[in-house]
């Protein structure tokens, strides 16, 4: 029996306020055999549940399940479509599944029919509040808000709060496109209404950066929203904002990212006058593209204690990112401060240097009328320590909740080992993502920066695509970086770019490893969710990269001579360097080099014939150019560092007879450093996936296994609950890196994630979005097991093994509708494996890089379909 499942349009179940034309389906196919794979399907699109009403229909002989474009009549605002699919395998047939839907939003400007207002009594139009009352003058059968705003808004609808989403519009290049969100209020209607916003600087107008600026993108906020009811007549109705609504007096006296809020609860929300309108464009108004941020979590304090100082201090036992809900009792006017730290120094006190010019402290003056629960509104903090400041004595840990906030998306990988540093390792990695996805990729969620920094974003996308389903997140700050390209097809250094060059005194807007992030993200993103459409939207901001590095490199070949920033904190750096030792010219060259061959295969892919051949002569061109520059013997390069070795093995840039050679030399490295590590940013992400393609898995395994500084659990030693910026953040001796630039939390080094999914469970995809997948577990005698899951968007790809002796065992699961190689490592035994009745596999040409890279000699390959399976045999535990 097969069945069809999960069902989503634009990766959302049942999304309402669409505004693109063609929207795209995708599901996941249940089947109670083994070796399912889909050959046909049927979908249609209708105007009611039950298919009476179709508008379009298409029914091909294809295995395609995910990423299937509406192809059928235009579509119409505030209309809600239907659609259902049915699936064959072979002459079996699945019944038609259950009518899943979506709704479109507004998709001209001119529907807008609000006006922006903004606050009357205030001039500035910093934080304000307004309300509207209305009648529903009939029975109601739905209604939906549309909203957003310039800087960050909250509603409520009689008295409740509409959505569960926080931090909306979210942030984006204001002057481009603003997002708008749309909410089906239906439920929440009574015959007398009220509607109340407040309204936040935020992003928009809000200080950002580390200048102390405010106003980046505008110094008046506003808001705009209308409210669609249609009565069970036909009839529609609107309520929408114009002059007519009422500014209230706010509690809110500040409220700001970086610093924190103020909020005065003597303060009555009471009307002080009339809105005024605010004369701002709607044209580049769009609807909500990621999955907005929200409270997805809540933890409580592990403790309460006083420290050397005295001070009371509330210890939320991880590093996280949201804010505190904290029950409110004092005598009026008594004001309650929460001010917020990453860690105590090593003398056990509240530490919060590192944060530079942040307040992140929370003040609110009480009432004195009773006990309330107060939740700060348009803010966020990093911490994992908060001072608590005014308090009275009767003040408990209960009173307190932490409020984990970041972008709504779903955990998809999993990840577990007998080891339980390995472990907490995995847990830092996953806690450094959720800390720094708040709507866009930041590098750090504490001091007073929190930018879209393009370089972090690169390095960590494909570990944060194995966690959670990020696609969304990525296409959304994707299409922000093409905005904030340059004509001539350089890209910043943040995205949203609010640095418009000004970055380390002006030397350029630009470099290698940063920029790249406009070829890398999109095709890993294409890699890992299988959807083209990423690479289609994004191919000219791509090409466009890659030939300013062209236009500016010598001969077109080389990237030299230009404003660079290397292996940023490398360990090989001169004394109070932030600059590693891998010469920068190395870098930029094989970066563009890599992003060349990227930007070929996407060229394949989409069907650009003439550019796949024109920048696949290209690649091969800077390779040889690149060889001749920097490799200076066979197993030699100019720059004798750990990362100069890393990229050029891993980005494909020496020759089949020369990579043995330059592994050695790179293993040799690790050796002299007593088995650490030196890389920065730059190499840290594919060191480990260097030495594993090139027979020394084992000393990988050294490296993320190491104890001692520098390595990953030397963290892990020192109570790190997320990821650290600097390799010695925390000194031996107790002490903190400088001041200047030292978070705790900042997802980087949590590269090694990819590598750990890659190699330790061995999950890879052949094809893209894992239609084919291989499963190539590189067991090592350090660990006993290790297990983990993947949701691929065909459903759960699982690898999992258990070794006790020279006994090892492994099992796993292939989705419906894909296959896999699986690949048996260590084998002490050819007889033993033919006895298993396993067939080797045939591998296809064009997978054959991919499964290459995951055999070693003593390795036994095979190709299966979909289902569960599970093997044991006798291995050979020596070098993988």
């Amino acid at each position: 029996m097969i069945a069809v499942k999960e069902m989503r349009c634009e990766d959302r179940l049942n999304p309402i306020g669409l505004d693109r034309q063609s929207p795209q389906f995708s599901w996941i196919t249940k089947s109670d055999r083994p070796d399912y794979e889909q050959t046909r399907y049927e979908i249609q699109v209708s105007m009611d549940a039950e298919g009476k009403e179709a508008i379009w229909s298409k029914r091909v002989f294809s295995s395609q399940s995910l990423a299937v474009r509406y192809e059928g009549p235009p579509l119409e605002s505030y209309k809600r479509y239907y659609w259902r699919v049915r699936v064959w395998a072979g002459e079996e047939k699945s019944d038609w599944s259950g009518a899943s839907f979506f709704e479109m939003g507004i998709l001209e400007a001119t529907e807008w029919k609000g006006d922006w207002i903004t606050s009357a009594a205030n001039s500035d139009a910093n934080t304000f509040a307004c309300a509207r009352q209305f009648q529903a003058k009939k029975p109601i059968t739905k209604a939906i808000l549309y909203a957003t705003s310039l800087g960050l808004y909250e509603l409520m609808l009689n008295g409740q709060r509409v959505g569960h989403y926080a931090l909306t519009p979210g942030w984006t290049n204001y002057h481009d496109r603003i997002q708008y969100q749309a909410y089906d209020v239906s439920f929440h209607l009574k015959e007398t209404n009220e509607l109340r916003a407040l309204v936040g600087e935020g992003w928009y107008s809000g200080y950002l950066g580390w200048k102390g600026e405010k106003n980046t993108y505008g110094n008046t906020n506003a808001l705009l929203l209308q409210l669609r009811l249609v009565y069970e007549d036909g009839s529609v109705d609107w309520i929408y904002t114009d002059e007519s609504w009422q500014e209230l007096a706010t509690p809110i006296q500040m409220s700001d990212l970086y610093n924190g809020e103020t909020y005065d609860g003597r303060i009555q929300f009471e009307q002080i006058g009339d809105m005024r309108i605010f004369s701002y464009p709607k044209a580049h108004l769009v609807a909500q593209e990621n999955e907005p941020v929200a409270v997805i979590e809540q933890i409580r304090p592990k403790r309460l204690l006083r420290t050397p100082k005295q001070e009371l201090v509330l210890d939320m036992g991880q590093n996280m990112v949201g804010v505190i809900e904290f029950k409110v009792r004092g005598k009026e006017g008594q004001k309650l401060q929460l001010i917020h730290g990453e860690v105590l120094d090593h003398e056990g006190n509240f530490y919060r240097a590192n944060l530079r010019a942040a307040e992140q402290t929370v003040s609110y003056i009480c009432s004195g009328e009773g006990e309330a629960v107060y939740r700060p509104h348009f803010t966020f903090q990093g911490f994992q320590f908060v001072k608590l400041v005014g308090f009275s004595e009767d003040v408990s840990i209960d009173d307190f909740t932490g409020l984990v906030m970041h972008s709504d998306m779903e955990q998809t990988g999993d990840f577990h080992t007998s080891d339980s540093s390995i472990n907490q390792l995995q847990h830092n990695i996953l806690w450094g993502q959720k800390g720094n996805f708040v709507d866009v990729p930041t590098d750090c969620p504490q001091r007073n920066e929190r930018l879209g920094w393009t370089g972090d974003a690169q390095i960590f996308i494909r570990t944060a695509n194995f966690n959670m389903g990020t696609k969304r997140f990525f296409q959304k700050w994707l299409r922000d970086l093409a905005y904030n390209q340059s004509g001539d097809g350089s890209v910043p250094f943040v995205v949203p770019d609010i640095l418009n060059g000004e970055f380390s005194g002006n030397k350029g807007r630009t470099c290698a490893a940063w920029g790249d992030a406009a070829v890398i993200c999109p095709w890993t993103l294409y890699w890992s969710f299988g959807d083209e459409q990423v690479l289609y939207e994004q191919y000219e901001s791509m090409k466009a990269w890659v030939d300013y590095i062209r236009s500016t490199s010598e001969d077109g070949l080389l990237w030299q001579n230009e404003f660079q920033l290397g292996d940023w904190l490398a360990l090989d750096a001169e004394e109070n360097s932030y600059y590693g030792a891998t010469d920068n010219d190395l870098v930029a060259s094989a970066y563009y080099a890599y992003s060349t061959k990227l930007l070929a295969k996407t060229a394949r892919v989409i069907g650009k014939v003439d550019d796949y051949h024109q920048y696949k002569a290209l690649f091969k061109q800077i390779k040889q150019a690149y060889q001749k520059a920097y490799m200076i013997a066979p197993n030699r390069l100019y720059s004798d560092t750990q990362t100069a070795y890393v990229l050029t093995l891993h980005f494909g840039l020496a020759e089949e007879t020369q990579r043995q050679g330059l592994a050695a030399r790179l293993v040799e490295l690790i050796r002299q450093n007593g088995t650490h590590l030196t890389t920065g940013f730059v190499g840290t992400p594919y060191l480990c996936h260097a030495l594993s393609d090139n027979g020394y898995t084992d000393v990988a395994y050294e490296l993320l296994f190491q104890r001692t500084y520098p390595s990953w659990l030397y963290q892990v030693d020192r109570g790190a609950t997320t990821m650290w910026e600097h390799w010695d953040s925390i000194k031996e001796d107790g002490s903190f890196w400088s001041t200047d630039m030292n978070s705790f939390n900042h997802y980087a080094y949590g590269s090694i994630g990819d590598w750990m999914y890659q190699h330790i469970i061995g999950l890879d995809a052949v094809q893209a979005g894992y239609k084919t997948a291989i499963i190539a577990p590189k067991p090592t005698e350090k660990l006993t097991y290790a297990t983990g899951t993947l949701k691929t968007p065909y459903g759960k790809l699982a690898s999992e093994w258990h070794l006790q002796g020279e006994t090892l065992t492994i099992k796993g699961t292939v989705p419906e509708n894909t296959s896999a190689y699986i690949c048996f490592p260590a084998v002490a035994n050819q007889e033993e494996m033919n006895a298993l009745n396993i067939n080797p596999a045939s591998i296809a040409p064009e997978e054959a890089e991919t499964v290459f890279r995951h055999m070693r000699p003593d390795s036994v390959l095979i190709k299966q379909g979909s289902g569960p399976f599970s093997y044991t045999y006798q291995a050979r535990m020596a070098k993988q």
